[in-house]
């Protein structure tokens, strides 16, 4: 299994989302999983990337050239993936992945993750996708999605294209149990 990871590339953050990023990768990498990433050396990406090498597991990082210029990747990811731009690396990462976990992160995770959800409501994508709630971060976010479901933006069944995990463990239980969402999601994506 290959599991897609998003995550922040800021490095002002609070150590615990570090901490649990670093605890994903190593857990990801126990688990003889593999890992696609955004190739980035610094932030959660970077600490992400970190464990998973240590832990002698298999990671691919997935960059636009133009990141490589500013020197934006992870040297010590032996598998990069080097793209023309944002769009193309977006979408080899989702063609790669058989699972998406979001770590906390800006714009550019928060896009990554509704794009995932798009795509599984549309049938493009089927595996699971997990919010990873570290410091209850997403909060706003999973209190918004409700919000779109109850204002009939989004059906009650869409509540299950997406999992919450407070920590790694909870990653690994989710990505462990090998259930799917619906078998025809395009039957509902219909409003």
């Amino acid at each position: 299994m290959t599991v897609c990871v998003f995550a922040s590339s800021s490095s002002r953050i609070d150590n615990e989302y570090e901490a649990a990023a670093a605890n994903l990768g190593k857990r990801l990498a126990q688990s003889n999983l593999n890992v696609v990433y955004g190739g980035g050396g610094i932030g959660l990406m970077g600490k992400l990337a970190d464990a998973v090498i240590e832990n002698h597991g298999r990671i691919t990082g997935v960059i636009p050239s133009f990141m490589i210029d500013e020197g934006w990747d992870h040297s010590g990811v032996s598998e990069m993936i080097v793209t023309s731009d944002m769009g193309e690396r977006k979408k080899r990462m989702f063609e790669l992945a058989d699972a998406i976990v979001a770590l906390p992160g800006g714009v550019g995770t928060l896009e990554e993750l509704t794009e995932a959800m798009t795509l599984k409501q549309l049938g493009l994508y089927k595996g699971p996708i997990i919010i990873l709630n570290t410091l209850n971060f997403y909060k706003s976010l999973i209190d918004f999605l409700g919000h779109m479901v109850s204002g009939n933006f989004l059906r009650y069944e869409h509540r299950g294209m997406w999992e919450i995990a407070e920590s790694a463990e909870d990653v690994m239980n989710i990505l462990a149990k090998k259930e799917g969402w619906l078998h025809d999601p395009r039957s509902i994506a219909k409003i």
